[in-house]
């Protein structure tokens, strides 16, 4: 509503309808916690259980739905069907998030290096995603402004370091050895498949190298105690990408992360990554 949106809020029940009747779809709850999508569980024709997602205004789903094309239901859940006219996407349904099976922090970063391993694919130039180099590019000229704005929650220090960590990412792309990456993994991103194993959803959908989605391992869970170097260095040494690439990308999602969750009051969260990013930068 803040947004705008409050005629796409009273158009929603139609169009799920719309879509039901087309996909043949029973519609069952609706899941909570989400802010940029209607998330709905389904039932398919033949008794499947599926979700439902739809985008809100704003947000293009284009290459989340490309990213889910291209995985094929290896490392992400799998797509069942898509409308991207009206931001619709009907999706494999997953068990619970990876933060409520598994209780072990460290297990956990070694199970979500293992899916975004399954994940990662070489794709060509010309596929429809963003480049890590843009990624970075933007988040360059975004993150002064984001500072600002969050009243500036974090050290002048912290803000360079990350800039200087994004220059170096943006210059270091190579369409070349890029990869599909998901942009976003953590714990619950990662939810249970019926084998056993773990399966990503929402994915941003980026062609870059796979520190990028490393580096949100990185960032995550800064309560949690551990080293942050050593944590870094033991991904680097599970999936064989360079360190030094990793904890660029954790420090660039880590502030970032840190400042967009203080300007929306996501606290502690929000708090907590830009104290560690004082920290680191001290």
């Amino acid at each position: 509503m803040a947004d705008g949106n409050d005629s796409w809020l009273d158009e929603l029940p139609g169009l799920v309808d719309s879509l039901a009747q087309e996909w043949s779809l029973v519609i069952g709850s609706s899941f909570g916690g989400g802010h940029a999508a209607l998330a709905v569980e389904v039932r398919l024709a033949d008794g499947t259980p599926a979700v439902l997602k739809i985008g809100v205004p704003g947000r293009d789903i284009r290459h989340e739905a490309t990213a889910l094309r291209l995985a094929d239901g290896a490392g992400c859940a799998k797509l069942l069907g898509e409308d991207l006219g009206r931001q619709a996407l009907l999706l494999e349904r997953l068990g619970a998030p990876m933060y409520d099976v598994v209780a072990d922090p460290t297990s956990r970063h070694n199970l979500l290096c293992d899916v975004a391993v399954r994940l990662w694919r070489p794709i060509a130039p010309d596929i429809d995603l963003p480049t890590g180099a843009t990624l970075a590019a933007q988040y360059a000229d975004r993150l002064p402004k984001l500072w600002e704005q969050a009243g500036r929650p974090c050290s002048p220090a912290t803000v360079k370091d990350a800039l200087t960590c994004m220059n170096r990412r943006r210059a270091a792309h190579d369409d070349r050895t890029a990869v599909l990456v998901h942009g976003d993994i953590h714990e619950m991103n990662a939810l249970q498949a019926s084998d056993g194993t773990y399966k990503l959803i929402d994915p941003a959908g980026l062609r870059a190298e796979p520190a990028c989605d490393l580096g949100t391992i990185v960032r995550c869970n800064p309560d949690l105690g551990d080293d942050l170097r050593a944590r870094t260095e033991r991904l680097a040494s599970r999936t064989g990408v360079d360190a030094t690439a990793i904890w660029e990308w954790g420090t660039i999602h880590r502030v970032i992360s840190g400042l967009y969750a203080c300007t929306i009051n996501f606290q502690p969260f929000g708090n907590l990554l830009l104290a560690e990013a004082d920290r680191l930068t001290a």
